[in-house]
């Protein structure tokens, strides 16, 4: 997964690593029998997002939000549309609740108006959208068809918005309709099991989905920088942002090409990585000075993705520990505390800012807001501190009297 700020060189970078070879393991080239002839098997998709791309007329291929095209015999193209995506789903959610509606002997207000709405009538469903991408994203990984994905997550503003949709709209509808309701509401209602049905399976493609973007055994994310003022200023909150959602980060891959390119500034870049240890690769890019117009001149770039190693970052590597309560004022009326420890890096301290919303713990970094989904253990108890040494966050919880079984 290939992410960084707009005009950085995302999807130019995105291409030619998908053109390139994955590094970290030795490369064989599969095929499969046709007749007595063999052919080589689909290796490599390259998914953009963005649908003013340039990425299909770079290839010189026909641009198709329903299908991969083929680039040549190891690579296809796959250029999803969100509006396409939006109405085709659209359809098939109206079906339902039209037909919720005629077999419903009573009124259910609001469905009625929303089964009347017609594909073409939408423009955007905000937050749905970004779900519906990703949801096919993850139909193309898990499908079986591919060695390798490459994913573009360019032209979209903010890409830690567009990832994190799956986990904002899984909690949006466990907020408004609790899962339980749903099944309270079912058994009540037998006309709305597949009303309830449907929304079911939208929260669990929704937790399939985060689970899938933080899996540091099957994606590993790259992120693209410029060498300009912008890059150096964003850097830092971006790394924030990768920590805070448990992105498993491989690479900051630093694009001499935009911005002045100097060594300087390419060593404050790497410095900004590098100083706490995380292991990430920093790779740089050089100029190329011929404009990059075709699939020819993006072998040039010469950019090789690093597979995914399993080593998780963040939040998707935070442990829980039970510490010692004694002389703790925080756990004064308890005798068991708890604590949410993850490397976490903060460039504005002052900014971090902690809520709970059920079994999510709210956490914003730089005005970046992200639910953390808490152990099971965690789930019966309230937080009552955090303290950040520079390096790691810890979030301090007690148990909760009304959730906690007595004696335990």
């Amino acid at each position: 997964m290939v992410i960084g700020p707009g005009g950085a060189g995302v999807s130019v970078t995105a291409a030619s690593g998908a053109l390139g070879r994955a590094r970290g393991r030795q490369d064989r080239s599969r095929t499969r029998g046709a007749g007595t002839a063999l052919v080589p098997e689909r290796d490599t998709l390259l998914i953009t997002v963005d649908r003013l791309s340039p990425t299909a007329s770079l290839f010189g291929v026909y641009r198709t939000s329903t299908e991969p095209v083929a680039v040549s015999s190891r690579l296809h193209l796959l250029s999803l549309d969100r509006l396409t995506l939006l109405e085709r789903s659209w359809s098939d959610f109206t079906a339902v609740l039209s037909e919720t509606v005629a077999r419903s002997r009573v009124s259910l207000p609001g469905l009625g108006v929303a089964s009347e709405i017609s594909a073409g009538e939408l423009a955007a469903l905000p937050g749905i959208e970004d779900f519906l991408l990703l949801r096919r994203i993850r139909d193309e990984a898990i499908s079986g068809a591919w060695r390798r994905i490459v994913v573009d997550v360019s032209g979209l503003g903010d890409p830690f918005e567009f990832l994190r949709a799956a986990s904002v709209l899984s909690q949006a509808l466990n907020r408004l309709w609790p899962r339980h309701r749903r099944l309270a509401a079912a058994a009540e209602r037998p006309v709305l099991a597949q009303l309830t049905a449907a929304v079911d399976a939208i929260d669990r493609d929704c937790l399939d989905i985060a689970e899938l973007t933080t899996d540091a055994h099957s994606v590993a994310v790259h992120l693209v920088v410029g060498t300009d003022d912008r890059a150096e200023r964003l850097l830092p909150a971006f790394l924030a942002n990768v920590d805070l959602m448990g992105l498993a980060l491989r690479s900051v891959i630093v694009n001499r090409g935009v911005g002045d390119g100097c060594d300087d500034r390419v060593a404050r870049l790497r410095s900004v990585v590098q100083h706490d240890d995380s292991g990430v690769e920093v790779i740089d890019i050089d100029r190329v000075d011929e404009s990059i117009d075709r699939a020819a001149r993006l072998r040039r770039v010469d950019v090789g993705f690093a597979i995914p190693d399993g080593r998780r970052c963040g939040t998707g590597a935070a442990r829980v520990a039970e510490v010692d309560t004694d002389g703790d004022e925080a756990a004064v009326g308890h005798d068991r505390m708890f604590e949410l420890v993850w490397r976490q890096r903060l460039p504005e301290p002052d900014t971090l800012q902690l809520g709970r919303s059920g079994d999510d713990l709210l956490v914003t970094v730089g005005g970046f807001r992200h639910p953390v989904r808490l152990p099971s253990v965690l789930r019966r108890c309230v937080v009552v501190d955090a303290a950040w040494d520079g390096a790691e966050l810890v979030v301090r919880f007690v148990p909760d009297p009304k959730l906690w079984p007595k004696g335990r």
